[in-house]
């Protein structure tokens, strides 16, 4: 096997993974969950302090369980029953009781969290549990459930070891250096018994969607939708499921919805979209297992490879780069021979329609944006069918697919560093 797609495999791997609840209050609870195994004593209070993107992206989103928002619940449940071997699955067993303490002692104010502005992490999230003789700190940085710091009593017990950040660094470097056309020759040709782990991607969100098409979550938007097909104000076209299936998912999941999501580059919205798109038109076809396979793994290695020029956490709603995975793996499964032209093209439309929307954090209205990014993935797919594409002289459009792909990149990293801290000042500050 070639070197380069092992290295693929060895990220789909780490990258695409389960995650119970939005990953960036999951976050947090998972480091309270740490601390409360550290402290062995019931936590009394608890003080939590995040970065300002894991602020924005944790105050308004339902946690999984508790049939409530936000950081002050997460840290509350996390410390008094999450399962600090679980990382991102933290709160899956959470029980009845659990969340009925922990909403006592969010109530009872002795929850606090604030937005540790010193810290020089994007991703960051500090949880110090206070109990009657004892206190623990755990940090975590980076990465949602990567602990750098546990103190104990104001004694440090653990440091992550200091490193250059060449791991990262050559990760990022590496899935820089790919293409479009080498993601497209790794889709189609890895050995497939090499990327069989993908198929949990699909069926893990095709459950996810079918519990929030069924069940009350978020804004219903799914359960909406097929509601008004059955007035015949909405059609029971491709491009409708495509949208309906894909949003049902985002729904169950900003809800709090106790499933997990099959994630992608750290976020359960970005697997969602990743996946759904692909999947219902992989019914659609009737496409057989393994091609089913292959332009899912092209949607999510696609989607990676897009998320590799933005930054951790950033204004830019990553449900874009999600679904330019998502329209590469749809003109795959739709374009006659699998015409890898009508893949390009797809991506390089996508890049002229939805890159000026925001992430204003992790909320119902996330959907929404699902909704519109899976609708935009499958129009730029109609469009590459037709031979049409925007072209390379429209605004951040390029001739060249991969150029295209850089340049939404450099709008997140660059053009919207100004706009991410105003967006959280807004929703700090609003009504």
């Amino acid at each position: 096997m070639k070197e380069t797609w092992e290295k693929m495999i060895g990220i789909l791997k780490t990258d695409v993974v389960p995650a119970t609840g939005c990953t960036e209050p999951v976050s947090l609870a998972f480091a309270a969950a740490v601390a409360a195994r550290e402290l062995g004593e019931p936590a009394e209070t608890i003080q939590a302090r995040v970065s300002a993107n894991l602020m924005k992206n944790g105050m308004g989103v339902m946690v999984p369980g508790t049939g409530r928002p936000g950081l002050y619940i997460a840290a509350a449940v996390g410390a008094l029953g999450g399962d600090a071997n679980a990382g991102l699955q933290v709160l899956e067993g959470l029980t009845p009781e659990v969340v009925a303490a922990g909403a006592a002692m969010a109530d009872a104010g002795r929850v606090t969290v604030e937005i540790a502005r010193e810290v020089p992490y994007v991703l960051y999230a500090e949880a110090l549990l206070i109990g009657k003789c004892h206190r623990v700190k755990v940090c975590i940085a980076d990465n949602h459930t990567q602990v750098i710091r546990i103190e104990k009593d104001g004694t440090v017990v653990f440091q992550k070891k200091r490193d250059d950040g060449s791991g990262k660094e050559d990760k990022v470097k590496f899935l820089q250096s790919l293409s479009i056309q080498e993601i497209i020759d790794f889709a189609e040709q890895v050995p497939v018994q090499a990327i069989a782990f993908m198929k949990t991607a699909a069926t893990m969100n095709e459950t996810l969607s079918r519990e929030g098409l069924h069940g009350e979550y978020g804004l219903r938007i799914g359960a909406t939708l097929t509601k008004h097909q059955e007035k015949g104000l909405m059609g029971k076209d491709l491009q409708s499921m495509v949208v309906i299936r894909t949003v049902g998912a985002s729904d169950a999941r900003m809800g709090g919805a106790k499933l997990p999501a099959m994630t992608n580059s750290g976020s359960g919205n970005q697997g969602i979209s990743a996946t759904m798109p692909v999947v219902a038109v992989a019914d659609y076809v009737h496409a057989e297992p393994e091609e089913r396979l292959r332009a899912v793994t092209l949607s999510h290695m696609t989607a990676i490879y897009a998320h590799a020029f933005l930054p951790k956490l950033s204004a830019l709603c990553a449900a874009l780069t999600a679904c330019v995975g998502a329209a590469a793996g749809m003109a795959w499964l739709l374009a006659a021979q699998h015409d890898r032209q009508v893949v390009i093209d797809a991506i390089c439309s996508m890049t002229g329609d939805l890159p000026g929307m925001i992430c204003d954090g992790a909320a119902n209205s996330c959907s929404m944006k699902v909704a519109s990014a899976s609708a935009a993935a499958y129009k730029a797919v109609l469009l590459a069918l037709e031979g049409i594409r925007v072209g390379g002289n429209d605004g951040l459009v390029a001739f060249d697919v991969d150029e295209c792909i850089r340049n939404i990149g450099m709008l997140a990293c660059q053009g919207m560093k100004e706009t991410d801290p105003e967006i959280l000042r807004i929703m700090l500050h609003k009504n």
